[in-house]
């Protein structure tokens, strides 16, 4: 494991290489953000981005989406994959943000995560890209594999366990930051089927790296 001041630089040598980082996501309104992350799970960011412009132009408000057909929406993410039910969870979130919010998005991660559709992963992103709340830690695929091998934590596989692992352990005002640049870090560097980790700025601060180092 690694040990505080440790991962306190892992996370200034992130922010260093990735002053940009953000979501890859495009959006211009909140719940744009929110329904653009519902189409991304098993999907990427960059087929999202290709399919959004289209379905956001069709239905341009939050009451347009609240009244569509279903069978309409599942036309424009089609090519997203698992299409039905993410069609089905634009429109019925659509209808509660209206209903029960006045068209705005909670706060708060109970509410976020009683939407539907919206996992914590979600709830996490909203809270930390819209409304700038400190913590909000994102754990996806990309962080799952890249904290365990850093050694930030041991042996974990559930996002859950790992968010509450780096809630502990990351500056709350980074949080947020940390988590997008782990996700630029995972498609550059850090890739999954061929690791480049001679070139990777964390190299002296990762647990699998000392390991290898050793074995070899």
């Amino acid at each position: 494991m690694r040990t505080q001041e440790q991962i306190n630089e892992i996370v200034r040598l992130l922010l260093a290489e990735y002053p940009q980082a953000d979501c890859t996501l495009d959006w211009r309104k909140d719940y744009e953000l929110l329904f653009s992350v519902r189409l991304a799970a098993q999907c990427t960011d960059e087929r999202v981005n290709m399919i959004t412009p289209a379905l956001f132009a069709r239905f341009p408000t939050l009451q347009s989406f609240a009244e569509a057909d279903v069978a309409e929406v599942e036309q424009y993410v089609h090519s997203c994959g698992f299409y039905r039910a993410k069609a089905r969870d634009i429109v019925a979130c659509a209808k509660v943000l209206l209903e029960k919010y006045n068209g705005q998005l909670p706060r708060t991660m109970e509410e976020l995560t009683a939407l539907p559709g919206v996992g914590r992963k979600t709830a996490n992103l909203i809270l930390g890209d819209v409304f700038r709340i400190p913590g909000s830690t994102v754990v996806d695929t990309h962080c799952i594999r890249i904290t365990n091998l850093l050694g930030i934590v041991d042996g974990l596989k559930e996002p859950e366990k790992i968010e509450r692992e780096l809630r502990k352990v990351l500056p709350p005002e980074h949080s947020s930051d940390f988590c997008h640049c782990i996700v630029l870090h995972g498609r550059a560097v850090c890739v999954a089927r061929r690791p480049q980790c001679d070139a990777c700025c964390l190299k002296e601060l990762c647990q699998h790296y000392e390991t290898t180092q050793k074995e070899n």
